[in-house]
């Protein structure tokens, strides 16, 4: 691997909100992990029941991969972590729900939240985000929150069909919701930061 594929690139957030080390780093990267959770927060409201399924279709998908992309590997992580702890008591889950992720169908997924979000931000800081790799990217953490969130939806299926329930529930009918938030979210990403090179007068 060459230089150029082992180095950190800044990643949106720290193009449009350049700052200096010391406190106000700090303040900057608080400001931005909570940042990070509220967006998620506001989009598991966007919510679509299904009558067969007890996962919804929400808008947190989209928002766990532009968070991880936008903020960074450790950021973007440190942003859903504090989505799944601060839900546990404030309505910040699906539909407003709450309380302990264990608890509810699809507790999995929002686990699955913090190393999908972590993945896509490492790969953000080698610079995917600007480039049509970033589709590659947003798939990986796809898939990868994906992990959990079935494995933890097996315990509430019937045992007698467990994975052919947990697929039918969790899986196949997100599958084009999913491929349409992948492809939003790899376009709005190079987008944007097209958008912050012209603004600040340089080409990347």
């Amino acid at each position: 691997m060459n230089a150029r594929a082992q180095q950190s690139w800044p990643v949106l957030a720290d193009a449009v909100l350049p700052v200096g080390d010391g406190a106000r780093r700090i303040t900057r990267d608080l400001a931005l992990v909570i940042g990070g959770c509220l967006l998620v927060a506001l989009l598991a409201q966007v919510k679509i029941p299904l009558g067969f399924t007890p996962v919804p279709i929400t808008g947190q998908t989209f928002a766990v991969l532009l968070v991880g992309a936008s903020l960074g590997s450790w950021r973007g992580a440190s942003a859903l972590l504090l989505y799944l702890v601060a839900g546990t008591w404030l309505p910040f889950y699906a539909g407003g729900a709450s309380g302990f992720v264990g608890s509810i169908a699809s507790g999995g997924y929002i686990v699955g939240f913090i190393p999908a979000a972590f993945a896509v931000g490492w790969l953000a800081e080698r610079g995917w985000d600007r480039r049509p790799q970033i589709l590659l990217a947003m798939l990986a953490g796809n898939v990868i929150l994906y992990v959990p969130g079935l494995l933890w939806l097996t315990t509430f299926a019937p045992a007698e069909s467990r994975w052919a329930t947990t697929l039918e529930w969790g899986l196949y009918p997100f599958v084009v919701g999913d491929a349409v938030k992948l492809v939003a979210a790899s376009l709005l990403l190079p987008g944007a930061w097209k958008l912050v090179n012209l603004v600040k007068g340089r080409d990347q």
